[in-house]
């Protein structure tokens, strides 16, 4: 009846008949006889008074639903249920296709905060919750927002807010209505009313409307009070809960915690001792009663303090743990170093357990090695032989200077790069180490004095004297080295020192020859002059034709010849042989005097002076 208007038209004007047809329900009878006049102004009367008759409904209506909101209000502080039950009855009420509730901030109005606004319900989806949109791609929630006032758009089909934020119009929803949801009037989303054709809704509609956003926006402020004092009341049982499971979860490990070598301490949120050990107590010197409440930085030293804290902090930042070396005075004076450890067993309690034990011994340990160690590298980085030490697999562990002059190659080109066999030619790292192993050269593991050869990295062949062994850990043969002598300046010497002695051995020949040479002339000389004197007093007492002569001057000839070969041999000079019989060798006199003057001409001259006969002229030296 509030959408239909009924009007009775009978065939006949029987009183009778329109009683019945207006107890029937009819809203108006037209009689038979009625001019058209009447009867169009009948019909406009009905529709008037139906028009009347939906404002009215729809007034009830929004008066319904606001009373229904109220109650519903003042019954549950579901958030979620309270927005869908709003978008439900007013698209039954509002004659709209679609309700939603989009909640959206920018801030105050002129600087934009957040571009991404929440669709938190819609009317025709029960299950939409928290969709994301950009308020951007939706100018007519953008005006809303920073204007604070409704907006009605009866079409949005080439509507100039879409064309100058250069958007695409909506298709399917012709009509759009919004309107702010405030809360001590400033906007904090939007009501949003959207409809298949054009058009708007009157004015009525409007205030009821308004009326709803109103409310929505008392409903969504109340439930974020509720669940902000609900939260509050979580954390507290939460945090009376949490401090009964620490009591719980720490007196399963007070057994274990007190049977510890090591020093524990429970550090609560606040950064106090909340639980001591019995070994911290005897660490740090001080009784249970002086560290428990107070703080760890109490205990350690001023300089130890931003360390730990750093410490402490990269553990509660994620890491599952974390030591640091702190230093700490004692009560009677005296300083020592501990091992901190923080980790974040309890965190889900709200503390930190920290253990610690005193590693000063330790350290002082760790120094006096760390500077044998580099002692130790300073004598092999100092040593002039190459030391090369690799593991079981062959691969080196060390190359010193000394290796790296030898060989050609830098220390981080081999170490943990190349195996030492290519270090050796062909196969010689084998032998190398057979020999090692054997007993041959100076006992089982060890080879003293062996002469090897190196392949350099230009592949040029180093001949060295190698002393190498193994190196044995817990009777187990762990790796090798090898000391390295080269011997290239050596084998250098010594052929610079054999071909001196041969020079040598040459220069004693020649000066073996020339004095022999000079002993041999002088004393053939005397007798070769006796001869030649007493050939020519032959000569000259008998007859050079006879048969004597003849003799005579044969052996005056072949003395002659005696006296030039003698002559020769006081010049030799150098060792020269010749072939003589077989493979036997004699001296080459011609050779052995080429163009090197006498060594002793004053013993040619004495055979001449006492060869000339009496009466004979002077040689002239150039005659000779």
């Amino acid at each position: 009846r509030t959408h239909t208007q009924l009007i009775f038209l009978p065939a006949s004007d029987d009183e009778r008949t329109i009683g019945q047809a207006l107890g029937a329900g009819a809203d108006d009878v037209a009689s038979p006889s009625m001019d058209d006049e009447e009867l169009v102004a009948r019909v406009q009367a009905q529709l008037q008074r139906r028009r009347q008759l939906l404002g009215l409904h729809r007034r009830l209506e929004g008066e319904h639903l606001l009373l229904e909101l109220t109650q519903a209000l003042g019954s549950t502080l579901d958030l979620r249920e309270i927005l869908s039950l709003m978008v439900r009855r007013i698209a039954e009420v509002v004659d709209v296709d679609r309700v939603s509730i989009v909640l959206g901030d920018r801030g105050d109005g002129t600087e934009t905060v957040d571009d991404t606004a929440y669709v938190i319900a819609a009317s025709d989806d029960e299950k939409l919750r928290d969709l994301p949109i950009r308020i951007s791609d939706y100018p007519e929630i953008v005006q809303v927002i920073e204007t604070n006032q409704p907006v009605v758009i009866r079409d949005t089909e080439g509507h100039a807010l879409y064309r100058l934020a250069n958007i695409e119009a909506p298709t399917r929803f012709r009509s759009l209505t919004l309107v702010p949801i405030r809360f001590e009037e400033r906007p904090m989303g939007v009501l949003f009313l959207r409809r298949e054709r054009p058009g708007t809704l009157d004015e009525k509609d409007m205030r009821s409307l308004g009326a709803l956003a109103n409310a929505a926006g008392i409903a969504l402020r109340n439930a974020q009070l509720w669940l902000t004092l609900r939260e509050r009341s979580r954390q507290s049982q939460f945090a009376h809960h949490r401090a009964e499971s620490q009591i719980k979860e720490l007196k399963r490990y007070v057994d274990f915690f007190d049977s510890s070598a090591d020093g524990i301490l429970v550090v609560d949120r606040a950064g106090r001792l909340a639980f001591c050990n019995p070994a911290a107590c005897h660490i740090t010197g001080r009784d249970h009663e002086a560290l428990r409440g107070s703080s760890f930085l109490d205990v350690l030293c001023e300089d130890g303090h931003h360390r730990f804290l750093q410490l402490r902090d990269r553990v509660k930042d994620g890491e599952a743990f974390g030591n640091e070396d702190l230093p700490i005075d004692l009560p009677n004076g005296q300083r020592r170093v501990l091992n901190v450890s923080v980790n974040n067993m309890l965190n889900a309690h709200g503390g930190l357990i920290v253990s610690f034990r005193d590693v000063t011994e330790d350290r002082a340990i760790a120094r006096e090695l760390t500077k044998t160690k580099e002692f130790l590298q300073c004598v092999i980085d100092s040593s002039v032989d190459a030391i090369v030490s690799a593991d079981m697999n062959g691969t080196v562990v060390l190359f010193n200077p000394a290796a790296e002059r030898i060989y050609g190659y830098q220390a981080h080109e081999v170490v943990g790069l190349r195996n030492v066999r290519s270090l050796y030619p062909n196969d010689r790292a084998f032998s190398v180490m057979k020999h090692i192993q054997s007993r041959e050269y100076g006992g089982h593991g060890v080879l003293q004095g062996y002469e090897t050869q190196l392949l350099g990295r230009a592949g040029e062949i180093i001949p060295v004297q190698l002393s190498a062994s193994l190196i044995i850990h817990r009777d187990r043969p762990i790796g090798s080295v090898g000391v390295f002598k080269d011997l290239r300046a050596k084998h250098q010497i010594e052929a610079q020192l054999a071909q001196t002695q041969e020079e040598l051995q040459k220069q004693e020949k020649k000066t073996l020859i020339a004095e022999l040479a000079g002993a041999t002339a002088h004393e053939l000389n005397q007798p070769l002059t006796a001869v030649m004197g007493y050939a020519d007093m032959l000569l000259r007492q008998i007859d050079d034709e006879s048969r004597l002569g003849k003799i005579a001057r044969s052996v005056m000839s072949e003395t002659e010849r005696m006296a030039e070969i003698v002559r020769k041999i006081g010049k030799l000079t150098k060792y020269e042989t010749k072939a003589y019989v077989g493979d036997t060798k004699i001296i080459d006199i011609e050779r052995s005097i080429e163009s090197e003057p006498p060594l002793d001409s004053h013993l040619t001259e004495t055979y001449e002076s006492s060869s000339r006969r009496p009466g004979d002229p002077t040689p002239n030296p150039n005659d000779r």
